[in-house]
Formats: C-alpha cells, sequence, structure tokens
C-alpha cells in the first residue's frame, strides 16, 4: 500500500503532533518561522529545526544575563534583535563543545547543521523589517570538506557479513546462538535486500507484505521526502524474502495493528529502524571487524557496485532516490577519480607488435 497504508498514516500522524508540542513551547517569533517552512518541509525536518532552536534559545537564557529570570516563551523579536554576530560565535564555540553544566560535543558537520535553523529564523525576520541586523551575515561558518573516503564493503565482505547470518559468531554462548537462529531467515532477508537494492534503513522498516510483488520481483517504497517509488529486485532477493514469509514470519502472531508489516521482531511488532540498525552492526562485527558498518554504508556499497557495473550516475541517483543528482555525484565523487586514472593507462601507442 506505500504510502497510503496505516503505518505511514500513523507515522506522519505523530510527527505532526510532535511538531505542534515544540511549537509550544517556542516563543512566538520562531513558531511563525516554523509555520513559514510548513509547506516546503517534512515534518521530521521541521522537528529537528525546533529542537536545534530549542538550544539556541535556552543557551541564551543561560548566558546572557540581562535574560535571567525569562523563559524560552519570553523571547520576543526585541530580543533578536538585540544579538550580535559575537553572540552566534559564542554558540558556535559552546556546540563544540561544552563541560560547564551539561556536557555536549559536535563536529562541524553536526555545528553547521544545527546553524542552518538559526540563519533561516533571522533571515526570515530580518526580510520582512522584523530585526533592523541579520547577525548571521558576519559569521563564518564550519568549512566542510567532501569525503571521498567513504566506507564501502568489497565482494568478500559483502559474502562474509551474509554467511555470518547463518554461521555466527564462535564466541557465541549456546543460548546467543540459538536466539540468532530464531531471526535467521529474516536477517538474511533484510541484508539481502539493503545490499541489493540500497534502500534506506526507513524504506525497509515501514515495508508491508503487499508492497512486494513477486510475479514481476518489485516492491513499492515510500522515500525519504515521503513519495513512492517502486524498485526491482533480483531473483536472489526473491528467495530469500519468500524464504522467510513462509516460515519464520509464518509462525509468529502478529501484535493488534502490525498485522501488515513485512519485517516483524520477535514480539510480534514491525521491526523497528534500530532493530535493523543493531543486527546490521551485530554481524559486520564478526564479518568485517575493521570497518565501522551502519544500513547507510550497505547502501553505500550497494550504489558503488551499481555505478561500476553501469557508468551510470543517472541510474544510480534514480535507483537510491536522491532529489538531486548533485548528491549523487558529490557522494561517488572517488569512483569518478577511480575512472579517470583507469583512463591514464588505457591507451597506449608503444605496443608490443612483435606478433604481429
Amino acid at each position: 500500500m506505500g504510502k497510503d497504508s496505516a503505518y505511514y498514516k500513523d507515522k506522519a500522524k505523530m510527527q505532526k503532533l510532535k511538531l505542534r508540542e515544540l511549537i509550544g513551547e517556542l516563543p512566538d517569533c520562531a513558531a511563525d518561522y516554523i509555520y513559514s517552512k510548513e509547506l516546503g518541509a517534512q515534518s521530521s525536518t521541521l522537528i529537528s529545526y525546533a529542537y536545534d532552536l530549542l538550544t539556541f534559545f535556552r543557551f541564551l537564557l543561560e548566558k546572557n544575563s540581562a535574560l535571567r529570570g525569562k523563559t524560552v516563551k519570553d523571547i520576543s523579536l526585541s530580543t533578536l534583535d538585540q544579538i550580535r554576530s559575537e553572540d552566534i560565535v559564542e554558540y558556535q564555540r559552546y556546540l563544540e563543545l561544552n563541560i560547564d553544566g551539561e556536557y555536549h560535543e559536535n563536529g562541524k558537520r553536526a555545528i553547521a547543521r544545527k546553524m542552518s535553523p538559526l540563519r533561516g529564523l533571522f533571515q526570515y525576520h530580518y526580510e520582512r523589517k522584523n530585526i533592523s541586523e541579520n547577525p548571521m551575515v558576519l559569521v563564518k561558518l564550519p568549512k566542510l570538506k567532501k569525503d571521498k573516503n567513504i566506507i564501502r564493503m568489497n565482494n568478500y565482505e559483502v559474502q562474509a557479513i551474509l554467511e555470518a547470518i547463518e554461521a555466527g559468531n564462535p564466541s557465541m554462548s549456546e543460548r546467543q546462538r540459538k536466539y540468532c537462529q530464531k531471526t535467521q531467515r529474516r536477517d538474511l532477508a533484510i541484508l539481502t535486500l539493503m545490499l541489493g537494492t540500497g534502500i534506506r534503513v526507513s524504506e525497509c522498516a515501514g515495508l508491508d507484505l503487499t508492497d512486494v510483488d513477486f510475479r514481476v520481483n518489485s516492491m513499492t517504497i515510500v522515500r525519504k521526502g515521503g513519495g513512492q517509488d517502486v524498485l526491482y529486485f533480483s531473483q536472489e532477493i526473491h528467495d530469500v524474502l519468500e524464504d522467510y514469509i513462509d516460515t519464520e514470519r509464518a509462525g509468529i502472531q502478529p501484535r493488534d495493528g502490525h498485522e501488515a508489516a513485512l519485517f516483524y521482531s520477535l514480539q510480534g511488532k514491525r521491526i523497528s529502524v534500530d532493530a535493523i540498525e543493531n543486527l546490521v552492526k551485530k554481524y559486520a562485527a564478526i564479518s568485517v571487524p575493521n570497518k565501522k558498518i551502519t544500513p547507510h554504508k550497505l547502501r553505500s556499497t550497494y550504489g558503488t557496485a551499481l555505478y561500476r557495473e553501469t557508468g551510470d550516475i543517472r541510474l544510480v541517483a534514480d535507483v537510491l532516490g536522491h532529489e538531486n543528482i548533485n548528491t549523487t555525484i558529490d557522494y561517488y565523487a572517488a569512483m569518478e577519480d577511480e575512472h579517470k586514472r583507469q583512463a591514464a593507462n588505457a591507451v597506449s601507442y608503444k605496443k608490443d607488435t612483435t606478433s604481429d
């Protein structure tokens, strides 16, 4: 049923309720900004924005003596109008490392993400002449380097992680081994599916049984932005999915409201994103201990393999569901370099002609 399934409808409703709750905690000046973004942004994105803005306002209350005794709801446009670039820079340092009170530490990428809604907030009110200056104009954001050393698995490592599901870890206790055997077919189906299609962990968790069409080996998924898409899979994926459905899944008594799910937990509930992440890390620790493998690395592995086989960056972007092809180009820039290195030795005019 894709995005029309009860799972996605309930998920969307819960996100909207959470967003309303967070907006209720924000001052009016920030709530207005969030409302202005609702038509063009996903609820999950706005929830992150709200959390980041709340962090900034709490920082102001803690560090600005003029706001002592005030609450987040008391922050007004006049408060924003008094903030200068020096205050924003101090907030950046606070985000980077704080040992006074609640400890936290953030890298450059996390800081840049948390500064994004703050930049939007000030720009929104400056354009509407609600504040006289935009302090963000003079603030330098962290420079982010494009990471060309993307972690992927080679063919041997892919085979090793799939074999680990069947063989387990020699250091496992008998109890642990029996527990893993209960979900062996499910785990093999999940990892084979993710490695063979590049779907996101959230897309995998959201699959219903009726989303899979074995007649044409296709599945209907709901993308990150809420759009619906159809992907096709191989006969190998067909076989492991069918095996799981006919055996382990058939023996599970689902909880109320979870009857439609494709993948279940042992408690009869739809498997969660966290559970999939944990099982990937578990098997990766057994088979690929020298690499930090997450579900997203399975996606990277598939994208790399597809690009190597086809050389078609647009196909990779389409299958992975990248809305902007530049995301794909940036992500697989290392592969482009590899192709260029291959080109350096592809043509030679000094060939051995003795055999002619």
